[in-house]
């Protein structure tokens, strides 16, 4: 059984939100370790990227001297993470559509994110 069927047939879930952009700070790459161990655990993983969080997720990112955050966030996507970024901190930084974004990042609302506190076992933010 794969991952995201294995994680979808239980009812614990782990809610992650992030606040910082990558390579600014080690949080996105924190929040991805943290998303992927909990989808190894058999956690659905939900993630809502806020503030300067959004830029997490954009395409053809090339970093030089780090590791791809955004490859790593492609790959939770495919493991069957959740991810959406808010669309007021997207507006804000230009971002406009979802082509700025990796397939399977949803740009929604803050209130997602309330539903999903409503709903969740735990929710950890990462962030400055």
């Amino acid at each position: 059984m794969d991952t995201l069927n294995k994680n979808s047939l239980n009812n614990k879930t782990m809610g992650i939100v992030l606040l910082d952009g990558p390579y600014i700070s080690q949080y996105s790459d924190i929040g991805y370790k943290m998303a992927e161990t909990a989808l190894n655990l058999g956690y659905v993983v939900k993630i809502f990227l806020y503030m300067d969080g959004v830029h997490i997720p954009q395409k053809d990112q090339n970093p030089r001297d780090f590791q791809n955050v955004s490859q790593n966030f492609k790959d939770l996507i495919k493991k069957g993470a959740e991810i959406k970024a808010c669309i007021r901190c997207a507006a804000a930084r230009g971002y406009v559509d979802q082509s700025n974004y990796l397939d399977g990042v949803e740009i929604t609302s803050i209130y997602d994110l309330a539903e999903w506190m409503k709903e969740d076992n735990k929710i950890i933010t990462l962030g400055r």
